[in-house]
């Protein structure tokens, strides 16, 4: 028997495991078109019964925080370690944007290269404790190669929905893990959509994101790494990369936990990094009321957060709010900017929609929105080898030289030639 229930963030509705496995049934239904789905779960515990075994010092990754995570038993997880990511002093970058104390998450080393292997090995759990046999979802590519490589290592099978637009490397990672692969002519709310449909119709277990409760909770395992390699502490900001709001939804979900059980006393300020073509939640906090209506195409070139109808927009709202965040909205010249800064000041090479998170720091300095004395948390989310030719767009490969030493000196002028 579980010691935690279904939360609907809407209506407030409390609902067994066993009872329900998606959206809250009560509000679900009402979900419009043209906003944020209704009815989106959330994990609540029975702290008394499990914060004794939180962390647990005797393992690493997901399965330290097994005692607050839906799942009967941390054996549950897959055979792949997802974290800890480090949690790197920025120091040079902070210099260059503005701060005096910058800190990168660094989700680019992660199973397969982001951060959506967190989500994605607690619903492959999930899917192993139920019994299930095929796990689908929607995806622009991270969630879905993430799935694909944690079912391959648990030996189920895995479905996925995805843009025909998706970058190649994330179709050639899934396709190397072993999962069906569907692209769609259309777009990923068209292919979230569809993985819904095939769901009902086949029998088959949805990791799609926010529609299965259990992905934020696996996305709020970065909140807890964060808390414990600041020394059980919590910043005073972390920037998070948003399209869908699930991301932004998960770090609430994991330092509200937190403060909810006395293990912290406050949430940091989150602030939401959009695309200017995929700012549905910004523009929504203008506002009344919890509402995100859909932007009706969204179109950025950091494909990770390229949403109209953010799944969690509703959650990622009300968590800004909660939090006395906000949202900073950045252009694609200034993702692109912010791949090549992270990468000459820190060493970390990441797609288009994480650099977001640094375009974002880099714009809520100048605007005020981040003081320079605060403690700062930007999280990088996926690894630049997840889209290579959007790199290509901020470097320039020079010419060959002949192979002598005085091509070398011509080549490299005034740049120095000394030790």
């Amino acid at each position: 028997m579980t010691d935690y229930r279904l939360v609907c963030t809407d209506c407030g509705a409390a609902h067994s495991p066993s009872d329900v496995e998606y959206l809250c049934p009560i509000c679900g239904p009402l979900s419009r078109p043209t906003a944020s789905p209704l009815g989106v779960l959330r994990v609540e515990f029975d702290a008394a019964a499990r914060l004794g075994r939180f962390p647990n010092a005797r393992t690493a990754g997901t399965a330290r925080w097994a005692a607050l995570l839906p799942i009967e038993s941390a054996a549950s997880l897959p055979g792949l370690p997802v974290g800890p990511s480090p949690l790197l002093r920025a120091e040079r970058l902070g210099r260059e944007i503005g701060l005096c104390d910058l800190r990168i998450k660094d989700d680019t080393g992660l199973p397969t290269g982001s951060l959506k292997d967190r989500a994605s090995c607690l619903v492959v759990a999930k899917a192993i404790e139920l019994g299930r046999k095929t796990v689908t979802t929607a995806s622009t590519g991270n969630a879905a190669v993430a799935l694909a490589a944690m079912c391959a290592s648990a030996g189920i099978r895995a479905v996925i929905f995805v843009p025909a637009k998706a970058p190649p490397a994330k179709l050639a990672q899934m396709l190397a893990f072993g999962a069906t692969v569907v692209p769609i002519r259309g777009t990923y709310d068209e292919a979230w959509a569809l993985s819904l449909e095939a769901t009902r119709a086949f029998g088959w277990y949805n990791r799609s994101t926010a529609y299965n409760p259990y992905t934020i909770d696996g996305k709020k395992t970065v909140a807890f790494e964060i808390w414990e390699q600041m020394g059980r502490k919590v910043p005073d900001v972390v920037v998070v990369p948003t399209g869908d709001g699930v991301i932004l939804a998960g770090v609430h979900k994991g330092f509200s936990d937190l403060v909810r059980h006395g293990l912290a006393d406050r949430l940091p300020r989150l602030i939401a990094a959009q695309a200017e073509g995929s700012a549905a939640v910004a523009k929504s906090l203008d506002l009344g009321g919890d509402d995100v209506p859909s932007i009706g195409a969204a179109e950025t070139l950091a494909d990770s957060i390229r949403v109209a109808t953010p799944a969690a927009g509703r959650w990622a709202k009300r968590a800004i709010r909660e939090s006395n965040g906000g949202a900073v909205v950045v252009g694609d010249d200034e993702i692109l900017a912010a791949i090549a800064l992270l990468g000459r000041t820190t060493g970390v090479f990441c797609e288009p929609a994480a650099a977001a998170s640094i375009a974002a720091v880099a714009r809520g300095v100048r605007s005020g929105a981040i003081r320079p004395d605060e403690t700062v948390v930007a999280l990088v989310t996926g690894t630049g080898l997840k889209d290579v030719d959007a790199v290509r767009r901020v470097v320039t490969l020079p010419d060959a030289v002949e192979p002598t030493i005085d091509a070398v000196r011509k080549r490299l002028g005034d740049r120095g030639t000394g030790p």
